[in-house]
């Protein structure tokens, strides 16, 4: 059984930094990704980034690209979202997720295009004051 969970949530002032972790155990192949999405009140749920678990390949929200840092500690099985510069817009729920894939080169469509994940961890707040 696939388990995600997050850990690193808070409160944090504007410009600053957070390191979200979700770890993941239960896969029996390497033919997934795991993402990093968000949803703050009223709003609708937001990929943030992914990361590749066959060859690290990573992407990025727009809204987040330069700012947060998505990587991967194989030997932990966890994976990390380092958030810099963060704004109050960055206030949400953040979920960690996974899904299996067969897409190769376009590993990352499933999470783009916000398709049903396999997997969904619970959630960590995160709370950036102004």
């Amino acid at each position: 059984e696939v388990q995600l969970v997050e850990s690193g949530g808070g409160l944090v002032q504007a410009g600053g930094s957070l390191r979200l972790s979700c770890a993941a155990s239960g896969f029996t192949s390497d033919d997934y990704a795991i993402g990093w999405f968000r949803q703050a009140p009223g709003k609708e749920r937001e990929g943030v980034s992914c990361i590749n678990s066959s060859d690290g390949a990573t992407h990025y929200a727009d809204s987040v690209r330069g700012r947060f840092t998505i990587s991967s500690d194989n030997a932990k099985n966890t994976v990390y979202l380092q958030m810099n510069s963060l704004k109050p817009e960055d206030t949400a729920v953040y979920y960690c997720a996974a899904y299996h894939h067969s897409y190769g080169s376009s590993w990352y469509v499933p999470f783009v295009l916000n398709y049903d994940m396999d997997y969904w961890g619970k959630g960590t707040l995160v709370t950036v004051s102004s």
